[in-house]
């Protein structure tokens, strides 16, 4: 599966992508606000190993965990996943995380959209949720900037090196008509 905007390529992962994705994946900084991480070598090639897997899977898939290319540069910058959480209930959750030196060029806003607009059109979704940690703002921008709106706060939701950490709760409805246009 890929889907092109007019600069990433979000693609299916690969072995040969191990460099690139431990490079992001095993950065602190990185991984500060994630329940992953950082990564070491291991744990890189048990990622992807498992999304690899779920992209060859001969059942309904449910987990659409992408790599995210640079076209100009021809780079792996990142990685964006759908995952959905009930087929019944045509709901799923989305994530992100781009390499330090991508960060502030609106390359997550644009993978975004890209992969919200998948959900709804293609795979018929009704709600895609994300959620981030108060204290990471850029994130916060991010969901704004594409049209998700917050829905609330869970309260020591997460506990991540040895701290209970709030997570803010976004989403988006198929019929809401609130995300941006895809890049084209």
């Amino acid at each position: 599966m890929e889907l092109k905007t007019p600069r990433l390529l979000l693609r299916e992962f690969r072995a040969s992508d191990h460099e690139a994705v431990h490079a992001f994946a095993s950065d602190t900084e990185v991984t500060r606000y994630t329940d992953w991480g950082p990564n070491d070598p291991h744990d890189t090639a048990a990622f992807l190993t498992d999304v690899t897997q779920d992209a060859n899977t001969s059942t309904a898939r449910s987990r659409f965990a992408l790599a995210v290319v640079n076209l100009e540069h021809d780079a792996l910058i990142g990685s964006i996943e759908l995952h959905i959480t009930s087929a019944a209930h045509q709901r799923a959750e989305i994530g992100y995380v781009l390499h330090r030196h991508s960060w502030g060029k609106g390359y997550a806003s644009e993978a975004a959209t890209t992969l919200l607009h998948f959900g709804f059109d293609k795979l018929d979704l009704h709600k895609i949720s994300a959620t981030c940690d108060p204290d990471h703002a850029a994130s916060t921008r991010v969901l704004t900037k594409i049209g998700v709106r917050h829905e609330g706060r869970l309260r020591h939701h997460l506990r991540l090196r040895g701290q209970w950490r709030d997570r803010l709760v976004y989403a988006a409805l198929s019929d809401g008509h609130q995300v941006q246009d895809a890049p084209r």
